[in-house]
């Protein structure tokens, strides 16, 4: 391991393992101290913030440094740990899903911003994964019930459990389909996190773990746009709202398909201030 020995993750204090795990992962990860963290805190069975109240107080866990040496290789955090945080919930991921990122809240944040307190009352997430979006919008509006659809069944396993997990199963049906196809009926609220990257586009990073079927979208990464605009003047109810996630560079490309359809369109930037979601509301 780069710049400590294995040694220095297994013995001394928290804080020194936490510093020479940090240093071992500088060159594989952008977030290394962050990564070290959540490992040494799944490795005690404490929070992220327990962990860092008390880590002057307990011991190196003997697992530590394995863990360390699987993020060290690439497997993503999320992966190793079995969980990931979005917006106010918890969920399981497994290599089934799309690792649910901060990117995505860009959702959420824009249906809040819609809906306010009172919310939609019928939610369709069209490539549920994990069940991030409409979990996180369930959970949001109690009221809410939602229908969230993918082709996977190992992710349509993890949503369903993910759903049970946070007592929200009875609000929330998942189902397998393609797209939109052989959905019925209105939805007040429509989260969309399509595939977006082009088949030719370099990756680098977690992405490279994750399920192809969930990033690529052809050359320009628009197929799967193309595919689900059509649809959505049939499925946004009077009043309601389409809200979906495109790459930083899409939102000429993906406005213009959904403006096409005689939906009106506006883009929200994420909190780095890049293009990330677009709104289609009916006319």
């Amino acid at each position: 391991m780069t710049g400590s020995s294995p040694l220095c993750l297994t013995s001394g204090s928290i804080p020194d393992a936490l510093r020479a795990a940090t240093d071992s992962l500088a060159r594989s990860s952008d977030t290394a101290r962050l990564d070290a963290e959540l490992l040494m805190a799944h490795a005690l069975g404490l929070s992220r913030g327990d962990m860092l109240m008390r880590q002057r107080d307990l011991g190196v866990p003997s697992d530590f440094a394995a863990l360390i040496a699987r993020r060290a290789a690439g497997e993503p955090v999320a992966h190793i740990i079995g969980t990931r945080d979005f917006w106010t919930i918890t969920l399981a991921v497994t290599p089934d899903t799309l690792i649910p990122r901060p990117d995505s809240e860009t959702l959420i944040e824009a249906a809040v911003d819609y809906f306010g307190a009172q919310g939609p009352q019928t939610v369709l997430d069209l490539g549920t994964g994990s069940g991030a979006l409409l979990l996180a919008a369930l959970a949001q509006w109690p009221q809410a019930r939602g229908l969230g659809i993918d082709a996977s069944a190992g992710a349509l396993l993890v949503a369903r459990g993910n759903a049970a997990r946070l007592d929200l199963d009875a609000r929330a049906e998942f189902r397998a389909g393609d797209w939109a196809t052989g959905v019925e009926g209105v939805f007040d609220l429509l989260l969309i996190n399509p595939p977006y990257i082009g088949v030719d586009e370099p990756l680098s990073g977690d992405v490279l773990r994750e399920p192809a079927s969930a990033l690529f979208a052809g050359a320009d990464g628009l197929d799967d746009y193309r595919r689900i605009a059509p649809d959505l003047p049939r499925l946004i109810a009077p009043g309601g709202m389409a809200a979906i996630e495109i790459g930083h560079r899409q939102g000429d490309s993906v406005g213009a398909l959904v403006a096409a359809q005689g939906l009106n369109v506006a883009i929200r930037c994420d909190l780095a201030g890049l293009d990330r979601c677009v709104i289609a509301t009916r006319t």
